[in-house]
């Protein structure tokens, strides 16, 4: 094998191992419970032009979903899912909130969202704002999000697909990755936010 050749196979494997590595450090740490609350400062609008800010993330068990509005596939299936899992839970769920914030705040405005999750369901808060103030949220919650040029001389996003769980404290308590059974979903969700021990 050329030495050119040699070099773009072990750059390409390298790069297949870094992402595998970071993967699997996210699910670590994702499915560990944060020490202490989120508590980066942030401020952003709802889809109803409320203001939000970090104290959206106390005060009750919430779905934390990262995606957009012009996502093919992961983010309508996951609401769609989110919207599934709250009228199943019915009483039990009641305390439960569902939070799709974009990280696609650019062409996602306040009412290009409010649109959005209201044809899944009216108990779905879309969450927007100044891209710069999206990235604290994304950050601090160590979500991925990247810009990437589509064909047409638009863009898509990359961005993680997993749903966050988070507690009433504030703290993450583990994921739902995309593509898990409906069944087991909603066993996570009694077991780690719907339990008064786990979600408080």
């Amino acid at each position: 094998m050329k030495p050119k050749a040699l070099a773009i196979v072990a750059a390409s494997a390298a790069t297949v191992f870094v992402g595998a590595l970071l993967a699997l450090m996210f699910s670590i740490y994702i499915e560990t419970p944060r020490a202490v609350p989120f508590d980066a400062d942030f401020s952003l609008i709802d889809d109803q032009g409320r203001p939000v800010d970090q104290s959206i993330f106390k005060g009750h068990p919430a779905l934390v979903y990262f995606g957009y509005t012009h996502c093919p596939e992961a983010c309508p299936t996951t609401l769609y899912e989110v919207a599934d899992w709250m009228n199943t839970l019915g009483e039990q769920g009641k305390p439960l909130r569902a939070y799709f914030f974009s990280i696609d705040p650019e062409r996602d405005t306040q009412e290009v969202m409010h649109e959005y999750v209201n044809a899944f369901s009216n108990r779905i808060t879309g969450i927007t704002g100044k891209p710069e103030e999206m990235k604290k949220v994304a950050d601090g919650w160590i979500i991925h999000a990247e810009k990437l040029p589509s064909e047409n001389n638009d863009y898509h996003m990359s961005h993680t697909v997993s749903l966050l769980l988070i507690g009433a404290d504030g703290r993450l308590k583990g994921l739902i990755p995309y593509g898990m059974d409906r069944g087991q979903a909603l066993a996570k969700i009694r077991d780690v936010l719907l339990t008064h021990s786990n979600g408080a």
